[in-house]
């Protein structure tokens, strides 16, 4: 079983680990597909103008498109989950899990990178910058990851997934084979969208912590702060609501 998780906009600076290349990611065999659109962004980077770049980053301060116009090639990296630092990364706490449970999250857990595609927990990668939805000149970037990393994606998932993405990241890869549980979080009778990626985290950290191996397991765990309220079917998906209590 595995685990799908969307990326954040806000990430975590520095790095120690080497800059971009084939051995940080996953799906070795599709690294120069990876190569293709990173190629397009760094003609990007280059080839436009800080007042450019200031709106295709969305970013105000030109001291912080200035850094992100930077060449990504020689950056230094870091493992993805600790890349992102957004509302479902802090929930999840990665650095305060165990060895073991740091490791179930950078073996199972497959995030969905704007620039990068599919990749896992543990592959290495640079600070960048890349607005949901920003459009890279003459390539439609999520449907270039759909074509080319689906067959591989669907081998790797192989029958269970859990799906803790945003509805956008089904542009890179939607689930058509595995059964699939996915989520909608409730308070009070109304459907949340900020708590929403809180409870995304929580959820992954409650599922490392006790080493769920399938489907079966995840409905038998117990959840702090949420109770299972209805489960709606539709084909291979199971799509439970969960209220916050």
């Amino acid at each position: 079983m595995k685990i799908l998780l969307a990326p954040a906009e806000t990430k975590n600076s520095g790095g120690e680990e080497a800059s971009f290349c084939k051995d940080n990611f996953c799906f070795p065999e599709l690294f120069s597909k990876r190569e293709d659109v990173f190629n397009i962004y760094e003609d990007l980077l280059a080839n436009s103008s800080i007042e450019e770049l200031s709106k295709w980053f969305g970013l105000k301060k030109l001291d912080d498109v200035e850094k992100y116009k930077e060449s990504l090639k020689q950056k230094p990296t870091m493992k993805a989950i600790n890349r992102y630092n957004g509302v479902a990364f802090d929930a999840l706490e990665y650095n305060s899990l165990s060895n073991v449970e740091q490791k179930y999250i950078d073996e199972n857990v497959i995030l969905f990178s704007n620039l990068f595609g599919p990749i896992l927990a543990k592959d290495l990668i640079p600070d960048y910058k890349y607005k949901q939805g920003a459009k890279l000149p003459n390539i439609n970037v999520e449907k270039f990851y759909m074509d080319n990393f689906t067959e591989s994606l669907d081998a790797f998932i192989g029958e269970e997934v859990i799906d803790l993405r945003a509805g956008f990241y089904e542009k890179f890869y939607k689930v058509k084979k595995a059964n699939v549980l996915t989520f909608k979080f409730v308070k009070d009778g109304k459907v949340v969208s900020h708590w929403a990626k809180f409870y995304r985290g929580k959820l992954l950290q409650e599922i490392a912590k006790n080493n769920i191996q399938n489907h079966s397991e995840f409905m038998d765990m117990q959840i702090p702060g949420l109770k299972l309220n209805e489960i709606q079917e539709k084909k291979n998906v199971k799509l439970l609501v969960m209220n916050i209590v």
